[in-house]
């Protein structure tokens, strides 16, 4: 029992393999790849615990090739010159397979110098990676490999995984493993897709059940005990901290008060606070905006709240801001406005500001006509007068479009009112 129970309940066929049916199902592009024989370079993306290496290794068996392994977060650039070095070897007379663990911590240069021998077929490479391969994959090497994604696995498809691992355990310990009704359940579904996760947890159970006469009771009290906080996959510089906070405002934006209490939960037991408050802040001032701008005082002051008494309390403060967003009218006329504003401006869209706004009172001696002009809208009725404000090249642009809620509707029909009661 010196290995840990995962690597030694390992699959060792495609079809032992759990979950992944969309790729490894029959008729599936790559179970019909690892079929032929004739394995090409190929890059696994998907969260830890799916299956990206036990697949690696089963196709590793079933090739003639020299098989070396490495992983990102160790290997160094004498390991990749090792690698190299033994395709000029009689074990390497068929080529070398290099499983790459991790590969997003290769840099681009250790990335590089593999390329030479991925494209004379010297190396065939199976890179797997956690983090999304077309921001963390040297552009060269993807455009030479097939991306497959692996998938967090359902909790059905993992039961059958947990309860082998019980039928293990029994066999390592020598005892029976009685199980409260619902254990096998609840860690294939407490630990977020993870079948790795979901057999140490089964480990776990089963090392610290309680005795009993001729048996050990893993009880359900035991399980939530040791699969705590499992289901949370987070990583503050990863791609699942940036999924958690695109569905949080996505969901206030969609006005889904529940998905936003959801997504909220799950940033504040992963203890980010901050994010929480920033994406609450935005969402408040972009998709609400103009439709009720009194809600971005509302929310500043909740965030303020949370910020003040930290967590867990800050939890109190932000559902009912986030409830208020999710649920408040929608306008991104202001968003919009900006950002077609900027958009002209980065393109050089500018022009001469016009001599009535400009913050001077003498003109010099090629001016054709001399003084500012300037119309102050407080000298006429209702405190509005027709003059130019936007740049010369600019004249008629709109940038600002009126939204179609009960705030925006009511200052569209004043200002309606007033401009066509000028000549």
């Amino acid at each position: 029992m010196s290995a840990p129970l995962a690597d030694r309940i390992r699959p060792k066929t495609l079809d032992e393999v759990v979950g992944q049916r969309h790729l490894l199902g029959e008729g599936k592009a790559l179970r019909r790849i690892i079929e032929s024989g004739e394995i090409p370079n190929m890059v696994f993306y998907g969260p830890s615990g799916v299956g990206k290496t036990t697949v690696a290794s089963i196709i590793a068996k079933s090739t003639r090739k020299r098989l070396c392994k490495l992983n990102g977060t160790t290997a160094s650039t004498a390991d990749i010159r090792e690698v190299i070095a033994s395709t000029n070897t009689l074990e390497g007379v068929n080529g070398v397979l290099l499983y790459l663990d991790e590969i997003q911590y290769f840099n681009k240069k250790q990335q590089q110098t593999l390329l030479e021998f991925i494209e004379n077929g010297s190396i065939t490479l199976i890179a797997s990676t956690t983090e999304n391969p077309y921001f963390y994959v040297y552009n060269a090497i993807l455009s030479r490999s097939t991306v497959f994604e692996f998938k967090i696995v359902e909790p059905a498809e993992i039961v059958p995984a947990v309860h082998r691992a019980f039928s293990i355990m029994e066999e390592d310990l020598g005892e029976t493993l009685r199980r409260e009704e619902g254990v096998e359940a609840y860690i294939a579904s407490a630990c977020g897709g993870d079948v790795r996760k979901a057999v140490n947890a089964v480990e776990l159970c089963c090392l610290s059940a309680e005795p009993e006469p001729g048996e050990r009771l893993v009880t359900m009290e035991l399980a939530r005990e040791l699969t705590q906080r499992s289901a949370m996959r987070y990583d503050r510089e990863g791609d699942e901290h940036y999924d958690i906070l695109s569905a949080f405002q996505k969901s206030m934006r969609g006005s889904d008060p529940d998905a936003a209490i959801h997504y909220l939960a799950r940033l504040l037991v992963a203890g980010d606070l901050a994010s929480a408050c920033r994406r609450l802040m935005v969402c408040a001032c972009e998709d609400v905006g103009l439709a009720w701008p009194q809600i971005i005082p509302i929310v500043k002051a909740a965030v303020d709240a949370a910020m003040m008494v930290g967590l867990p309390e800050a939890r109190l403060p932000l559902a009912g801001a986030v409830i208020l967003v999710a649920t408040a009218p929608k306008s991104n006329t202001g968003h919009d406005a900006i950002n077609a504003a900027m958009a002209d401006v980065e393109k050089g869209k500018v022009g001469r500001i016009p001599r009535q706004l400009q913050n001077k009172h003498y003109d010099g001696a090629d001016a054709a006509r001399k003084g500012q002009f300037y119309k102050y809208p407080h000298d006429y009725p209702n405190r509005w007068v027709e003059q130019q404000y936007l740049p010369d090249n600019l004249v008629g642009t709109q940038y600002y479009v009126y939204g179609e809620n009960k705030n925006e509707q009511a200052f569209k029909a004043y200002w309606d009112k007033i401009k066509k009661s000028h000549p």
